[in-house]
């Protein structure tokens, strides 16, 4: 099969079958490009996804044209963005229009609560999955620790705290070096 054809079925297959956004499409993601079709290593889909947070745009779009780009260059990148993108906008124009007559029957209610269930997990597995991969040491804790306290409790954008994430562990990292040096 033609890998650009091979990048849009498969990143549709994961926009088709993901409720819940980006964060919940990471682990199907990371399944197939690492796993099924290795078009990547793990430790990659990491660096993927840092990337793809700090861009600006959906995490889901940008992992897929990061993913299709590092496959297929431009035209890749290009399969892989569509690919997650109209299963997405097909099924949002289906499910508006069944919602609008259906929403107020409890069965469609309580559906969408277990829908609400099934995400947290997927979005708590892709936390424990970047979890287990990022450098773990004091200063990664604290990072972590107060971006988290900052984005729950103040108003400060979350972009301005991945900034100030991103430059405080690459001034810890050129101070671990030169102490490796010395």
């Amino acid at each position: 099969m033609n890998k650009y054809l091979k990048l849009f079925l498969t990143f549709a297959k994961i926009g088709a079958f993901t409720f819940g956004g980006g964060y919940a499409m990471i682990p199907l993601i990371q399944r197939e490009v690492v796993d099924r079709t290795r078009w990547l290593e793990e430790k990659d889909i990491l660096d993927i996804i840092a990337i793809a947070e700090s861009t600006p745009g959906p995490i889901a779009i940008n992992t897929a044209t990061f993913v299709g780009f590092r496959v297929g260059g431009v035209f890749g990148a290009a399969c892989a963005t569509f690919g997650v993108i109209v299963p997405s906008f097909v099924i949002i124009y289906l499910v508006s229009l069944l919602l609008r007559q259906f929403s107020s029957l409890p069965p469609v209610r309580y559906a969408f609560a277990g829908i609400r269930a099934g995400v947290l997990a997927l979005i708590l597995r892709a936390l424990w999955s970047m979890y287990k991969q990022c450098p773990k040491g004091l200063i990664a804790y604290v990072l972590m620790a107060a971006a988290f306290l900052v984005a729950a409790f103040t108003d400060i954008s979350v972009i301005f705290i991945i900034i100030v994430c991103g430059l405080l562990g690459l001034t810890a990292s050129l101070l671990a070096g030169r102490k490796v040096k010395k």
